[in-house]
C-alpha cells in the first residue's frame, strides 16, 4: 500500500485534486496541508475514505518528530543567537569605556569651542558634554517668547475707525471713478472684516461630463484582439487552442465557453476570415500581438494572421451606456478570480468545462413505456462517465427523437476521453454517437414531432366521437 500511486484529495469546495503518490501525501500531511480527516480516494476503491483510515499510508509519519517541535527548536536557536550578539555588543561598549581617560587630556574642566559652545568635562561619562546656554547670550524667558497682541501685523479695526473710513471712501467715490478691485484689495477687505488675513478663494473647476465617443473608439482597459487572415474552414476550437497560449480567454457567462467570435457573412453564411478574441487580462493582448501577429494559424499555411487591439464602433447616432447586472458581474468576477488564483498549489491546472452529446441511448417509445427508465439511465451514465473524470451533471432529454443524453464534464480533456470511449459503442442494441456540444442547439427543447402529431390526431378523433 505504501508504493501505491494515483491518490486524489477531496478539497473543501468538492474539487478532486491529484493524482499524488503516497510519499507526496505523507509530505502534505507532515507540512499540515492535509489532516487525518481529509478524504482520499484511489483507483480500485469504492468510496472516499479519511486519510487516517487507510492502513499503511500515514502510520510511519505519526512516529516522526512533529514539525512544530522543529520550528520551536529553530526559534530557540535564533533567540540564543540574538542574546549572544547583544552580549557581545555590551562587552564591546564596556571595553570602549575602559579605554576612555578618567581625566580631561589637558587638565582643563571647561573650554569654549570656536562657535561659542561651552563644553564641560563629565567625570561619570568621562567625556566632554556641551552646555545648554551659549556664552555671551541670555536664555529666553516666558514673557519674551509670548505673542504680544499689539505686535500683530494686521490689527483688528475698531467700529469707529470703520465708520470714518466708510465716509472717506464715499467722498472719494463721488469725485473719482472707482478702480477695479484686485486680489490684494479683496484680501485687505477680508482682513478688515475679520481681523485676520485670508487667502483669496479660487473658483472651483467644473469637471466636464463624459462625452459620447466618436464613430470608432478604444476602450480604457482593452482585453480584446481583432484577428484577420484566418482560413475559410477555421474552427472554434482551433482559435481557442492557438490564442489560449498567450493568456486565459474570458468565459461567456451564458454559454460557459471561451469568448471567441468568428465573423460570418450574413448573406452567404460563409466565414469571413476574421475573429474577435476576449482575454481575461490586458497584458495578454500585448503578448498575443508579439507572438501571433504575422504568423499562420496552422503551421505551414501561406497566409499569416494579423493580430491588433480591437476597436469598437458606436451603433446608432446616440450613445447609450451599457446596463450592467451587478449580480452577474459579481458572480463573473468570482469565477475569474478563481481561474486566476493559485489556490495554494503551483501544479493546479485550469479546468475548462465541456458537454458531451450521447445520441441513440434510448428511444422515445421506451422512455414513455417505462417511467423509471429516465432515472436508471441517468444513474448508469453518471457511474460510467465518473470513471473518466469529474462530472457536473447528466441530463436525459426524454422527448428527443434521437435519444440524447447530455453529460457535462468539469474538464474538457475528460470530455474528449468520453467521446473516444463512447463513440461507436453499442448500448441496448443501438450504436452510440458521441460528440462535443457546440451550444447551437437546445437539445432539451427538441421534441418528437411525429409522436406529437399522432397524439393531436388521436385527441381530435376522440373529440369528434364525443
Amino acid at each position: 500500500m505504501g508504493t501505491e500511486v494515483g491518490w486524489f484529495i477531496l478539497s473543501e469546495d468538492q474539487q478532486h485534486i491529484g493524482p499524488y503518490a503516497a510519499s507526496e501525501l505523507r509530505d502534505h500531511y507532515t507540512s499540515g496541508y492535509i489532516t487525518e480527516n481529509t478524504l482520499v480516494w484511489a483507483e480500485g476503491r469504492s468510496e472516499w475514505q479519511p486519510l487516517s483510515s487507510v492502513p499503511g499510508l500515514i502510520t510511519d509519519v505519526s512516529e516522526q518528530v512533529p514539525s512544530s517541535t522543529v520550528i520551536d527548536d529553530e526559534f530557540e536557536r535564533w533567540q540564543n543567537e540574538v542574546k549572544s550578539a547583544e552580549a557581545e555588543v555590551i562587552n564591546n561598549e564596556a571595553a570602549a569605556d575602559d579605554e576612555r581617560p578618567s581625566s580631561p587630556p589637558d587638565g582643563e574642566e571647561e573650554f569654549t569651542d570656536d562657535d561659542g559652545t561651552v563644553y564641560k568635562w563629565d567625570k561619570t561619562l568621562r567625556a566632554w558634554v556641551p552646555q545648554e546656554t551659549v556664552a555671551g547670550s541670555e536664555p529666553f524667558d516666558v514673557e519674551i517668547m509670548t505673542f504680544q497682541q499689539e505686535e500683530e501685523l494686521f490689527p483688528t479695526i475698531g467700529a469707529d475707525d470703520a465708520f470714518v473710513k466708510e465716509d472717506i471712501n464715499t467722498i472719494m467715490k463721488s469725485n473719482v471713478d472707482a478702480p477695479v478691485k484686485t486680489d490684494s484689495d479683496n484680501a485687505n477687505e477680508a482682513v478688515k472684516a475679520n481681523g485676520k488675513r485670508k487667502l483669496p478663494e479660487k473658483p472651483a473647476e467644473k469637471k466636464e461630463a463624459n462625452q459620447p465617443p466618436d464613430s470608432w473608439f478604444e476602450l480604457k482597459v482593452n482585453t480584446h484582439v481583432y484577428v484577420t487572415g484566418l482560413p475559410d474552414d477555421v474552427t472554434f476550437d482551433e482559435v481557442v487552442d492557438v490564442f489560449s497560449k498567450c493568456g486565459i480567454i474570458k468565459e461567456d457567462p451564458e454559454t460557459k465557453k471561451p469568448r471567441v467570435k468568428i465573423y460570418v457573412d450574413k448573406e452567404t453564411g460563409r466565414k469571413k476570415g476574421d475573429a474577435l478574441v476576449t482575454y481575461m487580462k490586458e497584458p495578454s493582448v500585448a503578448l498575443a500581438i508579439q507572438i501571433l501577429d504575422g504568423s499562420p494559424l496552422r503551421p505551414g499555411d501561406k497566409i499569416n494572421m494579423s493580430v491588433t487591439p480591437a476597436k469598437f464602433e458606436q451603433k446608432g447616432e446616440k450613445f447609450v451606456a451599457k446596463q450592467v447586472d451587478k449580480r452577474k458581474k459579481k458572480k463573473l468576477e468570482k469565477v475569474e478570480h478563481k481561474m486566476l488564483g493559485w489556490g495554494g498549489r503551483d501544479d493546479s491546472k485550469l479546468l475548462i468545462p465541456a458537454t458531451v452529446v450521447l445520441r441513440y441511448m434510448f428511444s422515445p417509445a421506451e422512455m414513455r413505456a417505462d417511467e423509471n427508465l429516465k432515472g436508471e439511465l441517468a444513474a448508469d451514465v453518471q457511474e460510467e462517465c465518473a470513471k473518466l473524470g469529474a462530472v457536473e451533471s447528466v441530463k436525459v432529454c426524454e422527448n428527443h427523437p434521437q435519444g440524447v443524453v447530455l453529460v457535462r464534464f468539469k474538464d474538457r480533456q475528460d470530455a474528449r476521453k468520453c467521446i473516444e470511449l463512447m463513440n461507436g459503442r453499442w448500448f441496448g442494441g443501438r450504436q452510440i454517437h458521441a460528440s462535443e456540444d457546440d451550444g447551437t442547439v437546445n437539445h432539451a427543447a427538441v421534441r418528437d414531432l411525429e409522436y406529437d402529431a399522432e397524439q393531436l390526431e388521436r385527441f381530435g378523433a376522440e373529440l369528434e366521437a364525443e
